[in-house]
């Protein structure tokens, strides 16, 4: 038998669980509501897709391409962070297209840590952030992040993990608005956190991918809003929640020019970039439709609201996120020692309602079920009553 590498330290894929019990009761005519992976249902910019169209029947355009991105397109990105966030990018040095958030930040963890080094990140997370570290060798230590956390109290528990760990962890994960458990931080706090590492010499690492995802007049703060960042920071900025674009796989890190020259040099030995014609039309939806993340922003809003809303008046105690396209939900005292997992078969078994377990985002998460906001009012409103004739107890 083959002794495989880098997997066995995986655990098992609670999501597939509920995947698979999704599929058996569509199999047998149940009209089960997805709100489980935050795959985005909003369609992307047409202009985006015009474009795609276009470009894909050039045929100059399907040759490889380079694997940093094309120049104009590392160009958009800059012009987004000066007029979205003030922040100046050199478009040379500064700026690396990746195939999505996941595979920048897992390749990013290839040049910044291995085996020896330690590396802090939230509990719960969203997986990635926790097993890209561990598929580069390094040594995961997780700090615990309370649902709609105190930030000053997590800043807290970050600092005295990093005093009680050895060796020091070189590298902190974080993303803001944070995913799953929608906690929020400001430009002061992120300043605190840049000037720490500045002090002691960590590299921090920002998944930024609810950048545009926010609520009640929140907004969220890149951390290269803080000056000197660049000094310790890069920041991971996607096109799949913003401007709804998942399938497209475009993404970027941007920000110390070291790490990422670093992540554009290894890439250069693993890809030819995005297909072109993918690369043309996100310059376009960059360029051409700025204000697209604003009509995303609005349809999630309204989904909350309604979710929110109608999760309290069943008896479902729950709050408004102020920002990510999640609800991170408690799971009410009467079913609490079900568990997650437990809780979340429960929910598509018998309400036909798919929700994501909380403790597949780490042992932090198991108290809660995560509700992606990926169907439409109506849809979210049935799901509601569906919960309403099953959570008797409530």
């Amino acid at each position: 038998m083959v002794d495989f590498r880098r997997i066995n330290d995986l655990p098992p894929y609670v999501f597939a669980e509920i995947d698979q019990l999704k599929l058996h009761a569509r199999r047998a005519g149940k009209d089960v509501i997805d709100m489980g992976f935050g795959n985005p249902d909003i369609p992307s910019p047409d202009i985006a897709v015009e474009k795609l169209i276009e470009a894909a029947r050039n045929p100059r355009n399907h040759r490889y391409s380079a694997s940093k991105g094309i120049p104009k397109l590392r160009q958009a990105i800059s012009s987004l962070y000066l007029r979205r966030f003030g922040v100046e990018l050199d478009s040379e040095r500064e700026v690396v297209t990746t195939m999505g958030a996941k595979e920048g930040l897992s390749h990013l963890m290839w040049v910044l840590s291995g085996p020896g080094d330690s590396v802090l990140v939230p509990s719960p997370s969203y997986p990635i952030h926790i097993y890209a570290p561990v598929f580069a060798g390094a040594d995961v230590r997780q700090v615990p992040l309370g649902p709609m956390a105190n930030p000053d109290e997590f800043f807290g528990d970050l600092m005295e993990a990093w005093e009680s760990t050895w060796p020091r962890p070189k590298v902190v994960v974080l993303s803001f608005p944070h995913n799953p458990t929608t906690t929020c931080v400001d430009i002061t706090w992120m300043t605190k956190l840049v000037n720490f590492a500045k002090e002691h010499d960590v590299v921090l690492v920002h998944d930024f991918a609810y950048a545009d995802v926010a609520f009640d007049g929140y907004s969220p703060p890149s951390i290269l809003q803080v000056p000197g960042a660049k000094d310790v920071s890069v920041e991971l900025y996607s096109m799949t929640k913003s401007f709804s674009m998942a399938g497209w796989r475009v993404a970027f890190l941007v920000g110390n020019a070291a790490i990422v020259q670093a992540l554009t040099k290894l890439k250069s030995y693993l890809d030819y970039g995005t297909f072109q014609p993918i690369q043309i039309a996100s310059i376009v939806a960059m360029n051409e439709a700025p204000d697209y993340p604003k009509l995303v922003n609005e349809t999630y809003q309204s989904r909350r609201d309604v979710l929110c809303e109608r999760l309290c008046k069943i008896g479902w105690q729950v709050s408004k996120p102020k920002g990510t396209m999640f609800v991170w939900a408690p799971i009410p005292e009467p079913y609490v020692e079900m568990g997650a997992l437990e809780f979340a078969k429960f929910l598509v078994s018998e309400a036909e309602v798919a929700t994501s377990p909380g403790v597949g985002f780490g042992p932090g998460g198991n108290g809660f079920v995560r509700f992606a906001l990926i169907e439409n009012e109506q849809r979210i409103a049935q799901a509601t009553r569906n919960l309403k004739k099953v959570l008797t107890r409530l």
